[in-house]
């Protein structure tokens, strides 16, 4: 059973993500993007398989995006994924890759809906919300 997180250490959420998954008695592959960024084919697949736009995969807060003028709509994909891959930073985060799809997991409890074991046990997040019961069941 294969799961790959696109992982930032420094993130919340990603760390959520991580630890949710970990929950699931899941040891996934952890790809630090922002040292080992995926190539073009690999973050163009996610993108597509999640089903969003480059706009909608691209990370705005905490990034050079108005620096380098990404808000401009008359950039296109490729334009947006060249920056992208030139600052990893720009890749929202995380991205997970299961046999059942990949997510943008933001948040975090979205990878719930593509990890192919259930959850083993209660898990809050860091900031205290109560995401899974004892029994291993979704908090709605």
């Amino acid at each position: 059973m294969t799961v790959t997180i696109y992982h930032n250490p420094a993130c919340g959420t990603s760390r959520n993500t991580l630890a949710i998954i970990r929950n699931a008695g899941i040891e996934p592959t952890v790809v630090e993007y922002l040292n080992t960024p995926p190539d073009r084919q690999t973050l163009q697949a996610m993108i597509r398989d999640a089903r969003l736009t480059v706009r909608e995969a691209i990370r705005e807060k905490d990034t050079p995006y108005a620096e380098l003028g990404l808000g401009d709509p008359a950039l296109t994909d490729d334009q947006l994924l060249d920056a992208m891959l030139t600052h990893p930073i720009l890749i929202n985060r995380p991205f997970v890759v299961t046999k059942l799809g990949v997510r943008l997991c933001r948040p975090s409890e979205v990878v719930l809906d593509i990890l192919p074991a259930p959850q083993q046990g209660a898990f809050t997040k860091e900031d205290g919300e109560a995401v899974i019961d004892a029994q291993g069941r979704r908090i709605p």
